[in-house]
């Protein structure tokens, strides 16, 4: 009896150390590949706005606080399991929201800045998505 409990506490033990290291290698995973949290896509995002848009301290700070809000918002979206297509609408409702949180904060010359700046941006990635497309069209299945 007591070699059984001698190797039940061992086996339970083994299973707890194993599933911590794999919690503990999943968070390193996630960190290696470039997921931030919230905090940390707000922080990225306000860094190259500021530095794009030459903002005032005032303005980073404002910026900042939109940028987290939305970050938070649309973290809640990703993670939602269902429908693509709903999904990308509400990512679309929640860049529409900053755009307008922006125009209280940017002076005008700024917010064409980052109008053409972002549009800019999402041309660049609806090209990257085509390419990518058509680079699995190509491959035989």
């Amino acid at each position: 009896m007591k070699r059984f409990t001698a190797y039940a506490i061992l086996l339970l033990s083994s299973l707890a150390i194993s599933y911590t290291t794999a919690v503990a290698q999943q968070k390193d995973s996630a960190a290696i590949r470039g997921r931030w949290d919230s905090e940390g896509v707000a922080d990225k995002l306000t860094d190259k706005i500021s530095r794009e848009l030459k903002l005032s301290k005032a303005q980073t700070k404002e910026i900042y606080a939109i940028n987290l809000d939305i970050a938070k918002k649309s973290e809640k979206v990703k993670f939602t399991k269902g429908d693509n297509s709903k999904a990308m609408s509400e990512m679309n409702k929640l860049n529409n929201e900053r755009n307008q949180r922006f125009k209280t904060v940017l002076t005008a010359a700024q917010y064409k800045k980052w109008t053409d700046w972002s549009l800019n941006k999402q041309e660049h990635l609806e090209a990257k998505i085509e390419k990518k497309r058509q680079k699995q069209e190509g491959q035989p299945q």
